[in-house]
């Protein structure tokens, strides 16, 4: 059998190793306990020294719980296109309101983005999401009051509102065709 004489791609391997442990919110010592690792060897591979076996790295993949590739090709980030009208699209019970979902939470962040469409009549009021969610929302076309219940604000193209989405809140299109992007994020 013959070797490629190439080396392993260090620097890729030391991206992905920091990348995959943060993700999976793990310590440089928990990470090396559950691949089986010394602490020592896996600084090495994470600063981009050392020569990393392929059984390392598969423990590795397994303890991440990601594929062997992840940790040896480099990312690329995906290409996502949703034309308009298109998407997974909700619409409310008691108001003329569709949310269609453009991007779900990946694994490395804790948001969703939607785009909004209301029609003016009855507001869409939502009850309190989970404790901490906090919602972003920016008019892209039409009018609109958006907010706490209590207190929604007026808002015109191009404005941005951000309000806890754990309390009751609103938005009530003021011009037809009104609509914006939201951002919910989530602690």
């Amino acid at each position: 059998m013959s070797h490629d004489t190439g080396s392993a791609p260090l620097d890729i391997i030391a991206t992905s190793l920091r990348r995959e442990r943060t993700r999976a919110g793990l310590s440089l010592t928990e990470l090396a306990r559950l691949a089986g690792l010394a602490k020592s060897t896996l600084s090495q591979l994470e600063s981009g020294s050392g020569n990393p076996s392929v059984e390392t790295l598969w423990a590795l993949g397994v303890a991440l719980d990601v594929p062997f590739s992840r940790l040896v090709e480099p990312e690329r980030p995906q290409v996502r296109v949703i034309r308009a009208g298109k998407g997974p699209t909700v619409f409310a019970e008691h108001a003329d309101y569709a949310c269609t979902l453009l991007s779900a939470c990946p694994s490395s962040a804790r948001r969703d983005m939607y785009l909004i469409r209301a029609e003016p009549g009855t507001p869409r009021r939502s009850d309190p999401h989970m404790n901490g969610v906090v919602e972003h929302i920016v008019i892209c076309a039409g009018r609109a009051r958006v907010g706490v219940a209590d207190d929604p604000v007026e808002l015109l193209p191009g404005d941005y509102i951000s309000y806890p989405g754990d309390v009751r809140h609103i938005f009530e299109a003021l011009e037809p065709g009104t609509f914006g992007v939201e951002i919910s994020e989530y602690s």
